[in-house]
């Protein structure tokens, strides 16, 4: 007896991978959020309910005096508050012109029924794309025009305009309340001061956005920084415990303060440096010496000449009084930026790219002198950090 064929596994396998596929995305929202946003959803609708239902009254409205689109306004303004679509602009604007699309279908179309819908529903996503104003809820305000055959334009007004401002304003005054900002600027933020550097700009985030061009219901801003803040993540992740300790160069040689620029220059072009960390007697840093202080007191806008420029500069005139500075006190850098050794290298990295920094001196707890980092010293760091994770790629 021949048994039924049974499907292979091949089909079995695109069969589950389409039903995963179906399922929803898990939500990341702690439980104390969720109470925060059901709760304000329960205090927008409620106080919006309760002023409507009583402008009604007392002007004299009899009839609709609240439109169920109303619910679904609520879930972005409370459950989603940084999508553009939650804004108040999408919100008000939104829901108003669509019932004005909707009312003017019933007006000026009236028959058939599904064509009136059709319309309402496409005209209304159109009225709020030119708008800048896109709420999904709008489509079901417009469809709501129909259905009840509305042919007053005040309608649009009211109910459905002073609902929805309710409630946007409740919506603001809770999430401040709580902590959370709500509207959200839908521009492009700063990024903050001493922060590390993307590898991307504005522009090229931009040029993305059109590449892809599909509605994204989250704000250009928040979007741009959740990208930021993975790529932050992703440095700690590299460098993990990476300290400065662990990548600076040790003993590096010093000068001080009264040390004549000749035997600073010839220490530099000894020992193929071109920063010269400054100390006093007790190890600490008094400043730095760099060639670009050597160039730059021997005046290096003018190319021709420099080198006889730069060698009379370092030559000692084994005299008293001098006109040109005859010691390394006098041309160094006195402000200097140091690091602890026990720093994380993630947090130096916006000195040595964004701020222009090229040597780093390294001190201890009790500030003295124990090491430079300069950026051969970090880019062999990022190599030993990176190659692992290449070799793991491939």
């Amino acid at each position: 007896m021949n048994s039924s064929p049974t499907p292979s596994a091949p089909l079995a396998g695109a069969i589950k991978n389409v039903f995963l596929s179906l399922l929803p995305a898990p939500v990341t929202l702690a439980g104390r959020e969720r109470l925060r946003v059901v709760a304000g959803a329960a205090i927008g609708v409620g106080l919006a309910a309760l002023l409507s239902h009583s402008l009604a009254g007392v002007a004299g409205i009899d009839g609709v005096w609240m439109v169920a689109s109303l619910g679904a306004s609520a879930v972005l303004v409370f459950a989603a508050p940084a999508g553009p679509m939650a804004q108040p602009w999408a919100a008000v604007a939104g829901n108003t012109v669509s019932a004005v699309v909707g009312i003017a279908c019933v007006r000026w179309i009236g028959e058939p029924a599904f064509v009136v819908a059709a319309l309402a529903a496409s005209l209304s996503i159109a009225a709020m794309f030119s708008l800048r104003c896109l709420h999904p809820p709008g489509g079901a305000v417009a469809l709501t025009a129909v259905l009840l055959q509305v042919h007053d334009f005040r309608f649009a007004l009211f109910p459905v305009a002073v609902n929805t401002l309710l409630l946007v304003l409740a919506g603001s005054a809770f999430h401040r309340a709580t902590g959370r900002r709500y509207p959200h600027s839908q521009q492009p933020a700063k990024a903050p001061a001493g922060e590390i550097p993307s590898r991307f700009n504005s522009a090229d985030f931009d040029k993305a956005l059109a590449r892809y061009n599909e509605v994204l219901d989250v704000s250009r801003d928040d979007l741009e920084g959740l990208l930021r803040q993975t790529e932050l993540n992703a440095y700690h992740r590299l460098f993990g415990g990476l300290r400065c300790a662990d990548i600076m160069s040790r003993e590096p040689v010093t000068v001080q303060f009264g040390d004549g620029l000749q035997d600073a220059w010839a220490l530099m072009r000894r020992h193929h440096v071109k920063a010269l960390p400054v100390t006093d007697r007790g190890g600490r840093i008094a400043g730095i010496v760099t060639q670009a202080d050597f160039l730059r007191q021997a005046n290096l806008d003018a190319h021709e000449g420099l080198g006889e420029r730069v060698k009379e500069l370092v030559r000692s005139t084994g005299t008293l009084l001098s006109t040109k500075p005859e010691v390394v006190g006098q041309i160094m850098t006195r402000r200097v930026r140091v690091a602890r050794e026990d720093r994380l290298i993630v947090d130096l990295v916006a000195s040595f790219s964004a701020d222009g920094h090229h040597h780093l001196p390294i001190v201890d707890a009790d500030s003295k002198l124990v090491g430079i980092i300069t950026q051969s010293d970090f880019v062999r760091a990022l190599a030993r950090v990176i190659e692992p994770e290449q070799a793991v790629a491939r």
